[in-house]
């Protein structure tokens, strides 16, 4: 089917695209491939004056590439050859289309994004729907790549290096204003008036040309790419520590500009697509695609919804518990549009919540992230209470309450004689088995796991946890309540501490017994972030508290269940820091960090005298190793036990909810990349030296030895 769609009205080709099948335009090859054919054709066409570019759609104009595609061809092995190939065909279309001898104008009347972007950079005038939904921008560098249409070549030459870094750096749109102050359009015009102005303009301009391609010009602010003073520089500087070299893209881009800018636009644009074809062959750029857009995507469709049962939309809930988790839920649930019975021991307590929830609205309306009218709203949805008769009308009721078995099982049984008899029921709970809680509700197949990252209003993953006896409809129901608040879910199957916080623990474990094997605190820290993670091990059992690694061994004990599931590997450490230290984190005062009421955190000298730091240290890649493999290595094991069953949730799980660096895609992605053979060489390689628990099982030597992969081709993938 044809993509695009002209005719001539008064000499001007109006050339609308419409891609089919898709609700917004996306930049596919056959779109690519009909526009050369056809602006070959008009530019022998003496009758046509010029052209306009716009949509045939009724929604915006193009929407990026084809991400799918993109990591397609990194599955098939695309060599570099190709990949530039790729990136000229779209640069020698935007070239052919401004050296047309004819004046070329995009009417763009939304989106326009990525290689849509760049298509239109390439005509010689632009007209944005003054729309406050038309977005332009290039966020190319949020996928790992850069523009490789021209993009970092036409902007900076179009609206001066200092304004276009950030654009390219950063890849955050812009609206039509500010699109107008930076010089990205032209003109802004009312949506049913702008293929009028762009035709009018075209009319009128018969001897259109590019800046860049008329004799004599220079870019206006050549000055900023001096060294070692100029913008390009301190950019150069800020990318490199903020990627700590994991992420290629922001230098590719920065090389790009500052190669590019000094020599002629053909010469910039091979050193574009030599930096292009780097990327696309790279493993960053389709470990982010993957998972950060393309299984996201799917994880927020509800791809693992089971089917056959009605969708669902839920108007009532209750919470259990208005702690920090509790009243986060409840905020979530309330912006939803959800009315929100908000449960605690004490109306007082209850009443706290409430004002600590009106309190941050308030903050956010003050930084003009809500409408105060908005805000007035999901307060006014939340009612604090004490009465669990309260939960007489609720469809859903969330326990949010202490990790404590009795105290779990207590509020279950009160809620279960208030609540009607149809209503679902989910824990919040973090690590205790999901089967188990269900013992304490009559019905274990309405009774579910819903585990919410903290702070709720700011973190987009829900992992949700089937129990034994959980109905195909109980999960149906859930995924829709989680769609609904617009967060991410992930499916697992019940086991102790789940998928999450059994990783999560693998780092924060690992982080321990390095202060146990004599590493310095500091460079355990810097360690993780290097690797890519948020923060180090210690910071984060600081925030978390000590007291509740504790508590989690000492359950797990209580319980039953096996050594590896008690987080025993550095015990006796915390309990030093706990109970003969009393540090045991950031709320009480100080843990492994000092928290001065002036100033930064820092670390706590007392770490040294306790345990003692070796004379040698190990290089700043084998603590980065370690974490990063240790937490992988936990994913497997959960893959081989059946807690995980899609690949995509592990990747999404990690990244989304415990902060694994996102340019490895995922605990499983990083794996994959390796090479599951590597990774087991590597793993094997650890446990010489470290211990045992780096040992990789016979089930993952058979995948190795197999040639397997977590992660199939995503052809075949993506349902």
């Amino acid at each position: 089917m044809q993509t695009i769609k002209y005719n001539i009205e008064d000499g001007v080709a109006l050339i609308g695209i419409d891609v089919p099948g898709r609700s917004l335009n996306i930049l596919t090859p056959q779109l690519q491939q009909e526009l050369d054919q056809l602006f070959t054709r008009l530019g022998g066409d003496d009758a046509v004056k010029g052209a306009v570019l716009y949509s045939a759609k009724a929604r915006g104009f193009i929407a990026g590439a084809d991400l799918m595609a993109l990591v397609e061809a990194f599955d098939r092995g695309t060599s570099k050859v190709e990949a530039r190939e790729q990136s000229a065909y779209l640069q020698n279309l935007t070239r052919r289309i401004e050296t047309l001898g004819k004046p070329v104008a995009t009417a763009i009347g939304g989106l326009a994004l990525g290689g849509g972007l760049e298509l239109a950079l390439g005509t010689h005038y632009r007209v944005l729907s003054e729309n406050p939904d038309a977005q332009l921008g290039l966020p190319e560098v949020s996928v790992g790549l850069l523009p490789g249409g021209g993009g970092t070549q036409r902007l900076p030459r179009l609206i001066g290096v200092a304004q276009a870094l950030p654009l390219l750096l950063e890849g955050k749109p812009v609206g039509p204003q500010r699109a107008l102050e930076l010089g990205l359009v032209d003109e802004l015009a009312a949506p049913d008036q702008l293929l009028a102005r762009a035709k009018a303009w075209v009319l009128g301009n018969p001897d259109a040309c590019q800046p860049w391609d008329r004799k004599g010009w220079k870019p206006r602010d050549l000055g900023n790419l001096a060294f070692p003073h100029g913008p390009l520089t301190a950019r150069l500087l800020q990318a490199h520590v903020a990627s700590r070299g994991n992420y290629p893209a922001p230098l590719a881009i920065l090389s790009c500009v500052g190669e590019g800018m000094v020599v002629d636009i053909d010469t910039g644009l091979r050193i574009e697509r030599n930096y292009f074809a780097q990327l696309l062959t790279g493993p960053v750029a389709r470990n982010l695609i993957r998972t950060q857009f393309i299984n996201k995507a799917a994880a927020d469709k509800l791809v693992r919804r089971p089917q056959g049962f009605a969708s669902r939309a839920f108007s009532r809930i209750g919470v259990l518990g208005a702690g920090q988790m509790g009243a986060g839920i409840a905020r979530v649930a309330a912006q939803a549009g959800i009315d929100v019975t908000l449960l605690d021991a004490s109306l007082e307590q209850a009443q706290a919540a409430h004002a600590r929830l009106a309190a941050d609205l308030e903050r956010a309306v003050g930084r003009g992230q809500l409408p105060a009218t908005q805000a007035e709203a999901v307060l006014g949805r939340i009612c604090p209470t004490a009465d669990y008769a309260d939960l007489g009308a609720v469809e859903l009721v969330i326990e949010a309450v202490f990790e404590d078995l009795a105290v779990k099982a207590e509020v279950t049984a009160r809620a279960v004689a208030a609540m009607p008899a149809q209503a679902l029921f989910a824990s919040n709970t973090s690590t205790l088995p999901i089967s188990l809680l269900a013992e304490s509700f009559p019905r274990p197949a309405d009774f579910i796991g819903l585990h919410f990252f903290s702070p709720v209003e700011r973190m987009p993953l829900v992992e949700i946890i089937r129990g034994r006896s959980t109905s195909d409809a109980t999960l149906a129901a859930a995924m829709d309540f989680v769609g609904q608040l617009r967060k991410t879910p992930i499916l697992v199957n019940d086991s102790p501490g789940f998928f999450t916080s059994r990783v999560f623990g693998s780092f924060v474990d690992e982080g321990f017994l390095m202060l146990e094997d004599g590493i310095a605190p500091a460079l355990i820290e810097q360690g993780a972030r290097q690797a890519g993670m948020p923060v180090g091990p210690l910071a984060v059992a600081d925030e978390v508290s000590l007291e509740l690694q504790l508590k989690v061994n000492r359950q797990a004990i209580e319980l039953g269940l096996a050594p590896r599931f008690q987080r025993g590997a550095a015990i006796g450490l915390v309990k030093t820091m706990v109970n003969q230290l009393k540090r045991p984190g950031r709320r009480a005062g100080g843990g492994f960090y000092e928290y001065p009421e002036a100033g930064v955190k820092r670390l706590w000298a007392g770490l040294a005298q306790h345990w003692p730091q070796a004379s040698q240290q190990p290089a700043l890649e084998d603590v980065r190793l370690r974490l990063l493999t240790i937490q992988a290595l936990e994913s497997a094991r959960c893959v081989e036990e059946g807690v995980i069953t899609d690949a995509a949730d592990a990747d999404l799980g990690s990244t989304l909810g415990i902060g694994f660096p996102t340019w490895t895609g995922g605990v499983l992605s990083y794996i994959d990349t390796l090479g599951l053979a590597a990774f087991v060489e590597q793993c094997d390689g650890l446990a010489e030296r470290w211990g045992e628990r780096f040992r990789p099982s016979d089930w993952l030597r058979r995948k190795a030895e197999a040639g397997e992969r977590f992660h199939p081709a995503l052809a075949s993938a993506v349902r």
